[in-house]
């Protein structure tokens, strides 16, 4: 074994000559025996070449977890420093991940991270356990297992560690717990942000880029954002957009950089450091996992009014138009929803408008994501409204209406309530598209939606029979297509937004008298009662409109009754 430390096992050839002459089988069979020098010599060999991943699934064929497992037990830090590398290797994959936890190997690495602070040894051991702990951290079961065997609190205890070699696995396990709601719950608790925060400073890049990460993951929380705001995390976030030719780090810090935008104050303290400026300057020439977070970043800058003519004067919009051609989905979802928000600002509409932004949004209806086709819809809604010429422009586009309709019948109910969005925005004042799409058979499309309980779909729906309601033969084919009695229930709701465009619908279906009479005998008259003293006027006058036909119909009945 000392002869074979002499030669370079980082070769590939090597280590695969010693798999192919046995003598991996001999030295985990080393691992069995009561010799602790030949152990230790051993495990020295396995450390390094169980870095080839053809090495980790042979030792895992071999039952090599179960060798190594049991190592960790033996009062020996620098055997269970060795036992805990081998192991942080070998776990790249997800049957040895499994075997980890089966054979009870994440308590015992757990337990290594109790580490006394003078023992050098044993502060090896505490971070080879956390490099296992990472690797074995990928598996959501395993990341259960280390919170059950009290990781949480010891991982948080060695984030104070100076040596940034301890510093990368802790944070890098913490990383990847952070996935789970329950971790970031206890990293918030455990004071642990306070920390991250303070290292996206380190002079270690690799460090920074961890740290950045896990506040990525944790920053979904508005709780943690603002303990990241109260430390000073924008200051250090926006420093880090400076190393740009680290792709990693990047990638972290504007993940980073969105998740904390989600809160108003963040992004207020990211423009004193010309965060937004930045952002759109990496819109172009970057890899896809930055662009992704880049655009999602400027996302939550445009919410700002004020912003969304910079993101324009700076040339972001222009570039977010050449995005929607790319086919990362994960991209084009941002690349819509951004888009969207700054089609608010008519500077924008016009150079989306001279872009043919219309069309592109309107062709990734056809993409196969139904996340990337409601982000594309719900974009469509302002760029619709604000845009020159729309009404013409789409029905120009080949099989524009063909695809809405074709959308109404998807499951996705995300994408059924952007869609009827877009039906509502294009029936607005456009009797034109009203006999299209009408033509097309939207009614009894929307009308088989109706007895959904989504409530965000309901309003959305709601609107759009109450503008394909201008067309009067539509009341009537809404009526036989039984979609009044569960409009009725809508009323009910407790959304406010749902009754604004229930009450509208209503308004319109009750201009015909079948309608009328199924409206009443559903128990429509006493909730309207109750809207016609809402605070919008709007709502109020609608209720009332809606009664006041009601009525009429009555009355009527009541007078051919008295001439009978």
């Amino acid at each position: 074994m000392c002869s074979l430390m002499e030669l370079d096992l980082q070769q590939e050839t090597f280590q695969l000559a010693i798999r192919d002459l046995g003598g991996l089988d001999v030295l985990l069979n080393i691992l069995d025996t009561k010799e602790i020098r030949c152990i230790i010599g051993a495990l020295k060999i396995l450390r390094v070449v169980s870095q080839s991943a053809q090495i980790q699934r042979f030792m895992v064929k071999m039952r090599g977890v179960q060798s190594l497992v049991p190592l960790l037990d033996i009062a020996l830090p620098e055997l269970q420093a060795l036992a805990a590398d081998t192991l942080a290797n070998v776990a790249k994959f997800r049957k040895a991940r499994r075997t980890v936890r089966h054979c009870g190997g994440i308590d015992k690495l757990v337990r290594l991270l109790d580490c006394a602070p003078g023992s050098e040894l044993g502060v090896e051991a505490a971070r080879c356990g956390a490099l296992a702990l990472w690797s074995c951290s990928r598996s959501t079961r395993n990341k259960e297992a280390i919170r059950r065997a009290g990781g949480i609190p010891l991982l948080g205890r060695l984030l104070h560690s100076p040596h940034v070699d301890m510093l990368v696995p802790v944070i890098g396990t913490l990383q990847e717990c952070a996935s789970e709601e329950s971790y970031r719950d206890a990293i918030r608790s455990e004071g642990m942000i306070e920390d991250l925060v303070k290292n996206l400073s380190s002079r270690s890049e690799e460090l920074q880029m961890h740290s950045a990460s896990a506040i990525f993951k944790c920053a979904e929380d508005e709780k943690t954002r603002d303990l990241i705001h109260q430390f000073k995390g924008p200051q250090r976030l926006a420093l880090l957009l400076s190393k740009a030719e680290n792709k990693q780090l990047l990638a972290a810090a504007t993940g980073a950089i969105w998740k904390c935008s989600l809160s108003q104050k963040n992004v207020t303290k990211f423009q004193e450091f010309h965060v937004l400026e930045k952002l759109v300057s990496l819109m172009s020439e970057q890899p896809e996992e930055v662009l992704v977070n880049v655009v999602a970043a400027l996302g939550e800058f445009a919410k700002i009014p004020s912003n969304k003519a910079v993101i324009g004067r700076s040339g972001g919009v222009e570039r977010l138009v050449r995005l929607l051609t790319g086919r990362n989905q994960a991209l084009l979802v941002n690349v819509t929803r951004t888009l969207g928000v700054c089609a608010t600002d008519m500077s924008n509409m016009v150079i989306i408008d001279q872009l043919d932004g219309l069309r592109l949004v309107w062709s990734l209806l056809k993409n196969p994501s139904p996340e990337v086709q409601s982000s594309a819809a719900w974009a469509l809604c302002p760029i619709i409204q604000n845009g020159k010429d729309v009404g013409e422009s789409m029905r120009r586009l080949i099989g524009g209406f063909q695809l809405l309709i074709k959308l109404l019948k998807s499951t996705n109910n995300q994408v059924l309530a952007s869609v009827c969005a877009v039906i509502a925005k294009i029936t607005e004042d456009k009797e034109e598209n009203v006999a299209l799409l009408t033509d097309y058979g939207v009614v009894p499309l929307l009308a088989n939606l109706t007895s959904t309980t989504d409530e965000r779909l309901r309003r959305h729906l709601a609107e759009a029979i109450a503008y394909c309601c201008v067309w009067s033969q539509n009341r009537a084919a809404f009526g036989n297509a039984g979609a009044v009695a569960p409009l009725v229930r809508y009323v009910k709701s407790d959304n406010g937004a749902v009754h604004e465009t229930t009450v509208v619908a209503l308004y319109q279906l009750s201009k015909d008298v079948d309608n009328c009479v199924s409206l009443h005998s559903n128990g429509v008259v006493q909730p309207l009662l109750e809207l016609m003293g809402h605070d919008d006027e709007g709502v109020a006058f609608m209720a009332a409109g809606c009664v006041r036909n009601i009525r009429m119909l009555a009355n009527a009945n009541k007078l051919s009754k008295w001439i009978d």
